[in-house]
């Protein structure tokens, strides 16, 4: 069968869907080295431009950029081929456990799996911080805002406020520099005192009847707003399906969340699971189209916009801004993952070793990361 651009997107956000292992920022990183770095898809500058534009939009971020890549690559059948072909290997996946973990009542655990794993994830990702800064930090301007994006997170500032207040901050910083005009003190600050997030008020625990359409509101309601990671999503879980509805215990919750960090792809098919042990098959269904299904709307909205928005002078340093947050972010995720992917001797053999594998002989990511796997599994079955 010929090699389309349909097919050929297709197929390789299918294979991230069973190998993109680590969150977001680590399926990103595989993301951009398979278009960018290997087949050369699209450029380092138009990849940046995505994330920023996937940043200011709702939704999982690493599935709207494969969304992204395929629209780029084949039209609205791409958006969707891709979309799909992305999360559905993770919901399958996940949909699995949950059937295991109804019958048997226990979460399988993969620790020496993704002991080999975490080390070639971060690898993966501090390579893509690093030719992503070198495009990105344009100016020294540039690079101290998300220098500061990344102590704050570190310092655990909120992520929502860090993005879209970093970005302003810049892009307002840019226009002072290019206009000669000095800016009052207050369009500084108000970015940073801007609240972290929103916050529902909601009543003590409540069991409310199982309804399959109030599950897949809920999941549609979750999509249609929910920015950031997925430890944002575990608050709107928290406040929905245990203090809204009464339908999960914590326990559930956290083994809910377990199963998503595990599973490659997207963490957000933590819905496929929370959905199956609701309502069982249907339930995961419904749980995982609501969850899912607005990010195809805003993706397919954004990109169509995207080529009029960058006819408007302003938008240029806004989306410089919004790219250098996300960065600093990134490189936040990085520590966070370095100070769990970085254990012993193995791992950091093994995350040294793939960093070279990438930046001096070009090795497909997903290879490594199946590698780091095997080799952890043969090393604990050796002792």
């Amino acid at each position: 069968m010929p090699e389309t651009p349909l097919r050929s997107v297709v197929l390789l956000a299918l294979r991230l869907g069973f190998t993109a292992f680590g969150g977001p920022a680590a399926h990103i990183a595989m993301l951009r080295d398979e278009v960018v770095g290997r087949r050369a898809w699209t450029t380092e500058q138009r990849f940046l431009d995505l994330i920023g534009i996937t940043n200011l939009i709702p939704g999982p971020n690493s599935t709207e950029m494969v969304m992204h890549i395929g629209q780029e690559r084949a039209g609205r059948k791409g958006l969707v081929g891709a979309g799909a072909a992305f999360i559905l290997p993770a919901a399958s996946i996940t949909l699995v456990f949950a059937w295991l973990y109804v019958r048997y009542g226990t979460t399988p655990e993969g620790e020496w799996l993704l002991r080999g794993i975490k080390p070639v994830v971060l690898a993966v990702v501090v390579q893509a911080i690093w030719n992503l800064g070198k495009t990105a930090f344009k100016s020294t301007l540039l690079a101290a805002v998300g220098t500061a994006v990344f102590g704050l997170y570190l310092l655990g500032v909120n992520e929502i406020l860090l993005l879209f207040g970093g970005a302003l901050v810049a892009f307002l910083l840019q226009r002072v520099m290019t206009s000669g005009q000095r800016p009052s003190a207050s369009s500084f600050v108000a970015p940073l005192l801007a609240p972290g997030g929103l916050s529902l008020a909601v009543a003590a625990t409540a069991t409310v009847p199982y309804s399959p359409l109030r599950l897949f509101l809920t999941f549609l309601k979750i999509g249609s707003v929910l920015y950031g990671s997925g430890y944002v999503l575990v608050a709107f879980l928290r406040n929905d399906l245990i203090e809204r509805l009464g339908w999960l215990t914590e326990q559930q919750l956290l083994d809910a969340v377990a199963v998503g960090q595990f599973t490659p792809g997207p963490v957000f098919t933590t819905a496929t699971f929370v959905g199956y042990v609701v309502g069982g098959f249907p339930g995961a269904v419904l749980a995982t189209i609501g969850i899912f299904l607005p990010a195809f709307v805003f993706v397919a909205f954004a990109h169509a916009l995207i080529a009029r928005l960058m006819t408007l002078t302003w938008v240029r340093p806004l989306l410089d801004g919004v790219n250098v947050a996300a960065i600093g972010l990134m490189a936040a995720v990085a520590v966070i993952l370095a100070r769990d992917a970085v254990v012993d001797v193995l791992t950091a053999l093994l995350a040294a070793a793939a960093f070279v594998l990438l930046v001096r002989f070009r090795v497909n990511s997903a290879v490594l990361v199946a590698g780091g796997g095997l080799i952890s599994l043969a090393w604990q079955y050796a002792l």
